[in-house]
């Protein structure tokens, strides 16, 4: 059948590619005024000169940042960045991002010009703008000067090679593919990051030719799926776009009785068999050399430095990273332990490093007489034309999504803590069908009137107290749509913390490190009653300083974990008898480069304490 997805409304997006090789590629022509000359190789040369040799640091809004490159410009400049943004936009799905964000950002650059346009209400511009086929992750949008920068110096350069006579460019596949993999950069832009494009360059290579090459943004992926289905190269070759054209035909026959569309190479039963990432991954592990692949289209994993958070929270840096690929992959994380394995705190500081500012953060704590009505949406008092009454208010879910919406190129987190304290189903009520399906919309049970969806920039992290009976609340249904990560202190990442804390900051009360260890292992009966390292990863820790934590905080936490122990063991808890017969430091201990942690409900700027 062809590697042309064949989906609802993917025609129309294939169409209109046509019409811009058509019409802006092969002529210089328009996409959004027909006969009028935008694609010229002088609008091209300006742009790339006013907005690529001029990118600054790119902080902050891409858009906004956009409209003061552009300031002063003639209005087919404007017209022309517009049109590339649709290019850019046209293969992206909804869960990467709906079609009133798409047409709202285009509208708002050519809004922008001396003299202000929008986009037409053209049918086939409008049915094309939600018909994309692929969710490229935050890469692609963190990366959106690149992208767009790509396709300017693309179509410039392709211009100068008509002029020579070589038009057989857009009519080969081939041809196209070593001429784009080959261009010399000339912007600034593009000159410092090459890499950046990578995903860029695989989209337009579908969009110009859907039946030569795959949908695929990502190398990663396209390497991987090459390596996994080898058995079905008869002519190996060093491209993998040439490999994966052989590929897709053995596959299509082979599934032929399950698929009666396009085959999809990210079918689950498909994908397990060549992403070690994906869940239930079924074939061999596959090596990969470490680097940062531009393409991943998890989004940017790959592209983030977690060395100073590292350092910041003495946690290793890969354990910090393997977060942020179960956030990509379900967008929804929940971190379990026992009290003062410090889940907050670094739930916080992680969600606040991969957003890039505090103000993305929000962090909401569940309780029993928590409702569906504080949470989503519920009808609150209010004065209503200087009369009581009740007015349909927003919960934090509601506002967050909204903020993600409005900011679609930024990461958005919502912080749940203690979640498992609150009736989830009562609370969550439909919202556990889109924590599931992102890429769906559902009615609001306050709002039948409208339609709602989470925005696939809206990330989730609960914390669990496991030490908590209300743990038995978790039920399988939101299981399923969270993964889970283990903070307990016999197992990295929590394990050695304390130690590496103390070794760095207070050398001289290392020995509470052995106390703590040597109490957990008094009660290792029950995992979940282990002492976390946060209540003693605080400044000016002394002598003092721990005796009165053990006796107001630890102690009291143990008796109440050995209420009704006839045994009496809470003798076997005293301070100074553990720090008399608490082993040595082992000196082959976990030695992972790991952070000072802070206690599960220490504020995001204050040093870590031990949670109750």
């Amino acid at each position: 059948m062809g590697s042309r997805r064949i989906r609802q409304g993917a025609d129309g997006m294939y169409e209109v590619a046509e019409t811009w090789v058509d019409r802006c590629l092969r002529a210089d022509g328009s996409l959004f005024t027909p006969g009028v000359a935008i694609w010229t190789p002088h609008w091209l040369g300006e742009l790339r000169q006013t907005f690529l040799d001029n990118p600054g640091e790119f902080e902050g809004d891409f858009y906004a940042r956009l409209q003061e490159q552009l300031k002063g410009s003639p209005p087919a400049v404007y017209q022309l960045m517009g049109e590339v943004l649709f290019v850019h936009f046209l293969i992206l799905n909804r869960r990467a991002m709906t079609p009133a964000t798409k047409k709202e950002k285009i509208n708002l650059i050519l809004g922008s010009s001396n003299d202000p346009s929008v986009m037409p209400d053209n049918d086939d511009l409008i049915n094309a703008l939600p018909a994309g086929i692929v969710n490229p992750g935050t890469f692609f949008a963190q990366n959106r000067p690149s992208g767009t920068g790509f396709i300017v110096e693309l179509a410039e350069q392709l211009k100068e090679q008509r002029v020579k006579g070589q038009i057989g460019l857009i009519d080969t596949p081939w041809e196209f593919k070593n001429f784009a993999e080959a261009l010399a950069f000339r912007s600034v832009l593009l000159t410092e990051h090459p890499g950046y494009v990578q995903p860029q360059r695989n989209a337009i290579y579908h969009l110009v030719f859907p039946d030569a090459f795959e949908g695929i943004v990502s190398d990663q992926h396209k390497t991987w799926i090459a390596d996994a289905f080898s058995r079905c190269v008869k002519n190996p070759a060093p491209d993998v776009d040439l490999r994966l054209q052989q590929i897709r035909p053995v596959l299509e026959a082979e599934y032929a009785d399950r698929y009666d569309r396009s085959l999809h190479l990210y079918e689950g039963e498909i994908r397990r068999q060549w992403d070690p990432k994906f869940e239930g991954y079924t074939g061999v592990t596959i090596g990969t050399d470490g680097t940062n692949d531009a393409g991943q289209s998890k989004g940017a994993e790959t592209a983030i430095d977690f060395g100073t958070l590292s350092a910041s929270l003495y946690l290793d840096a890969a354990f910090l990273q393997e977060v942020n690929i179960l956030l990509q992959e379900k967008r929804q994380v929940i971190f379990q332990g026992p009290p003062g394995t410090g889940k907050t705190y670094i739930a916080q500081k992680l969600a606040q490093h991969l957003a890039g500012s505090p103000d993305r953060v929000t962090l909401v704590q569940f309780h029993p007489s928590y409702a569906y009505e504080d949470f989503v949406q519920g009808y609150r008092p209010a004065l209503i034309d200087g009369q009581p009454g009740f007015r349909l208010t927003d919960g934090p879910l509601l506002r967050v999504a909204k903020r993600a919406q409005d900011e679609p190129d930024a990461l958005h987190f919502l912080l749940i803590d203690e979640i498992n304290r609150g009736n989830l189903a009562k609370v969550f009520g439909e919202l556990y069908f889109l924590l599931e399906y992102r890429d769906e919309s559902i009615q609001l049970q306050y709002s039948a009137d409208k339609t709602f969806a989470l925005p696939e920039n809206l990330y989730l992290i609960g914390t669990m107290n496991t030490a908590d009976r209300s743990i038995a609340l978790v039920d399988l249904a939101l299981r399923r749509r969270f993964h889970f990560v283990e903070f307990h202190p016999d197992q990295p990442p929590i394990h050695g913390l304390l130690r590496r804390y103390l070794d760095a900051n207070a050398p001289a009360m290392a020995w509470v490190a052995d106390v703590v260890d040597r109490a957990n292992d008094l009660l290792r009966d029950d995992r979940h009653a282990a002492i976390g390292p946060s209540y003693f990863m605080r400044p000016g820790l002394d002598d003092a300083a721990v005796r009165r934590i053990w006796k107001y905080s630890v102690l009291p936490y143990i008796e109440e974990r050995l209420f009704g122990d006839p045994g009496g063991r809470l003798a076997e808890f005293d301070l100074d008898k553990l720090r008399g017969i608490a082993a040595p430091a082992d000196t082959n201990t976990d030695t992972e480069t790991a952070p000072a942690v802070a206690d599960d409900a220490a504020d995001a700027g204050a040093s870590p304490t031990a949670d109750a």
